[in-house]
């Protein structure tokens, strides 16, 4: 049975594409990141912000309760310490996709690089 090659996603997001997509300035979101502790994206050497799949996630939460059900920031807080934590197995298979990923991009670098620095060969090694 062949192989089904997986599509490789991406891991990481910019402010800006991040803000475009939930419709709001990136003010906005680095506003929340400061009131919502729980908010920490990565950053890169520059200092830009990297949000993942989770940051997201809880941005979209926040814009939900601040913008959608009319929370105030402390009550949005308090509605998010309240609320049932993610399942650890969703979190986990997130994880593992990521790394999976990543595995799949080193797994296809590596073929590139056996198949650039041996020329074609008839079959298996010489005796």
């Amino acid at each position: 049975m062949p192989l089904k090659e997986k599509t490789i996603e991406r891991m990481y997001w910019t402010i800006g594409e991040v803000a475009g997509e939930l419709g709001v300035n990136p003010s906005l979101l680095r506003y929340w990141e400061k009131e919502f502790g729980s908010l920490r994206p990565k950053r890169t050497n520059r200092g830009d912000r990297l949000y993942t799949r989770e940051d997201i996630g809880q941005l979209q939460r926040i814009q939900h309760l601040v913008k959608e059900k009319g929370f105030t920031l402390h009550g949005a807080k308090g509605e998010l310490r309240n609320a049932p934590a993610a399942e650890p197995n969703a979190q986990a298979d997130t994880l593992l996709d990521e790394v999976r990923d990543r595995l799949l991009q080193v797994r296809h670098r590596l073929v590139q690089l056996r198949n650039a620095g041996t020329p074609p060969s008839g079959g298996g090694p010489a005796d």
